[in-house]
């Protein structure tokens, strides 16, 4: 690799510790290849991406960047896994890790905090981007719902008593 390529992929990586909503560092030595294709594929399907590199150039990408503590993990064989939503790579790898245990998750780094194993299964534990849209809007959707109910509910009791009368008026 010549100084260019260095640079270009110092270049990226420093891209991605900056943009990203969450990185995961994690030891992938033992993973065959088509163990690491699938790895790729389920952080893909969940919105993130995979990335291998040298941990010398990754260091240096890691200088002046919230996530710098993270530096203290690339040690041995180091893949990155990262996403925009601060959720769905930490997801993705701790649900790869419970099924493969050759891929050993190290820690990594979350809008300039520095994470170890227990903050990255903490944040894989939380509720995705997806999820809480979901629950605002559920939220906000219930009082609502809860409004129609009440102000149809006079109208249907008056038409049932209506109906229970003129029930009376033909019997009688």
């Amino acid at each position: 690799m010549d100084r260019a390529q260095k640079e270009a992929v110092v270049a990226e990586l420093g891209q991605i510790f900056t943009d990203s909503g969450v990185v995961v560092v994690a030891h992938y030595e033992g993973l065959s290849v088509a163990e690491m294709t699938d790895f790729r594929l389920r952080l893909k399907e969940a919105g993130g991406s995979v990335r291998v590199a040298k941990n010398k150039l990754a260091k240096i990408a890691l200088k002046d960047t919230p996530s710098e503590k993270m530096g203290d993990l690339l040690t041995g064989m180091t893949v990155f896994a990262y996403s925009e939503d601060p959720v769905a790579a930490a997801k993705a790898v701790q649900a790869y890790a419970k099924d493969n245990k050759k891929l050993v998750v190290l820690g990594g780094s979350m809008g300039g905090e520095a994470l170890d194993q227990a903050g990255v299964k903490a944040v894989s534990e939380m509720p995705s981007r997806e999820e809480l849209i979901a629950s605002v809007v559920g939220c906000i959707g219930a009082p609502a719902s809860n409004l129609a109910s009440a102000i149809g509910a006079p109208a249907a009791n008056i038409a049932g008593i209506l109906s229970t009368l003129e029930e009376r008026g033909e019997a009688a």
